[in-house]
């Protein structure tokens, strides 16, 4: 009958269905197990602690547009401990050295410096002091008579005008800076910085100097070589001597620089042009330069003795640099 039929039927599903299953829980019982694997340990933390370090060679050591190696090629190296107390604040000191040719034939320069970096959004400050140290200097006090060799002139003579160099043994100093940059985007940065030293090189004179900055980064290449232009105008303020330099009034000045540079890694290559409103007579002034030489056409109210120092003429650099952090190069 059709109520029968419809009742076989009704039965003949419900065992397929019930074969159907069995079928498959005994292929899942027979299907091998994926192994377990256990999730990946979480990223360490990130050390607050960091250290920055580099080195340098540079075809000339420009200071505020003044030659600190007599023209001559210099080397560079800095180590620079830093502290993280947030992603915002960073607490560092630090400490490096330069090569250099000075008339009182000092051994070197050597920086000892500390701050502190808060960081706003994209404006960055840096707050701190730095110590010029310049070991191993001679005593040159000068002379203004007679006219001839004289072992007491940087310069190693007395000029025809009567006079010649004169220069301390210690030309330490101590610095302090506050520093600003503002990153615009990816590309462009600018800022401003200002330094005050109550006593300049121990002469006896204070200097301010103020000086404002922008950088241009570029897009890198496909090699990975990128690049960057940057400059840099400044001026220096200058107070009066002790007596050992006379009282005098030193010259105040403005210096420049301006120059591009490729990057590569933690490597770069600098081209930069320098150059000071200075005349030879007036860096004479500032330098004592051992290797200034007499024209009547220097001789000024602050520089009696005619000598003419190039070290503050204009100047091409070219540098080779190498700048690492432990945390982002080495670990």
């Amino acid at each position: 009958s059709p109520t029968r039929n419809t009742g076989l039927t009704m039965k003949m599903r419900i065992l397929a269905a019930a074969m159907l299953l069995a079928a498959t829980g005994a292929y899942a019982a027979d299907a091998p197990r994926p192994a377990y694997k256990a999730p990946p340990p979480p990223p360490p933390a990130a050390s607050a602690w960091d250290i920055a370090f580099g080195a340098a060679v540079l075809s000339d050591y420009n200071f505020r547009g003044i030659s600190q190696t007599n023209r001559k090629p210099g080397v560079n190296a800095y180590f620079e401990p830093r502290y993280n107390i947030n992603p915002d604040l960073q607490l560092y000191s630090g400490i490096g050295g330069y090569s250099l040719e000075f008339p009182n034939n000092a051994a070197a320069e050597i920086d000892i410096y500390g701050g502190i970096r808060p960081t706003f959004g994209k404006l960055g400050l840096d707050f701190g002091v730095w110590y010029y140290w310049y070991p191993g200097g001679r005593l040159f006090p000068g002379a203004t008579a007679p006219v001839g060799p004289n072992p007491f002139c940087t310069n190693l003579l007395v000029t025809p005008a009567g006079g010649c160099n004169a220069i301390k043994s210690n030309l330490s100093f101590v610095e302090f800076y506050a520093k600003a940059t503002y990153t615009l985007n990816d590309n462009f940065a600018f800022g401003g910085a200002v330094y005050y030293a109550p006593d300049w090189l121990n002469t006896g004179a204070d200097a301010t100097y103020l000086s404002g900055n922008a950088k241009y980064t570029g897009a890198a290449f496909a090699n990975g070589i990128g690049w960057y232009s940057s400059g840099e105008l400044a001026y220096y303020w200058l107070g009066r001597t002790d007596a050992f330099y006379g009282l005098t009034q030193l010259p105040d000045y403005l210096t420049w620089n301006v120059g591009f540079g490729l990057t590569y890694k933690v490597f770069s290559l600098d081209f930069r042009y320098y150059d000071t409103d200075l005349s030879k007579a007036n860096c004479n002034v500032l330098t004592g330069d051992h290797t200034a030489t007499f024209n009547a056409a220097n001789i000024t109210a602050l520089n009696p003795s005619g000598l003419g120092s190039k070290w503050c003429n204009a100047a091409f650099i070219v540098s080779f640099k190498a700048d690492l952090t432990l945390n982002t190069n080495i670990r």
